[in-house]
């Protein structure tokens, strides 16, 4: 089983970017933090690396179902989506909650993860 859903995706890095923020939003989901990759790891050791960036995303009520069913869930959390440039376009990908909830031993949490992982592929498929 795959631990992510991916599409690589023409336009520009940052317009993607926007787009990927809209759709997550079309889904009910907020950006709560967003990592620049290449601009930390120029900063932290000077190294250029490709755009690169890790938004966390977050369903509020999703998470606080989680939450409930699980207290140390919140570690899992929020659902991360990476948006970077590769040769073929820009590449954007998102967690398959599915995959990563399979090593908690809850199966209450399957039921929320299922729905979780359903609007995270459209949000990766719109685009």
């Amino acid at each position: 089983m795959s631990y992510y859903i991916a599409k690589t995706v023409s336009g520009e890095f940052d317009d993607v970017i926007a787009r990927v923020t809209e759709a997550l939003k079309a889904e009910g989901f907020g950006v709560l933090t967003e990592i620049d990759v290449a601009a930390t790891l120029k900063k932290k050791i000077d190294v250029d690396f490709r755009p690169y960036r890790i938004l966390g995303a977050c369903n509020p009520q999703m998470a606080y179902k989680a939450l409930s069913a699980e207290d140390k869930i919140g570690v899992m959390l929020p659902c991360n989506v990476i948006v970077q440039k590769t040769d073929k376009g820009v590449e954007v990908a998102a967690v398959d909650p599915v995959a990563s909830m399979q090593a908690v031993e809850n199966p209450g949490l399957g039921d929320i993860a299922g729905p979780v992982k359903e609007a995270l592929a459209r949000v990766v498929n719109s685009l």
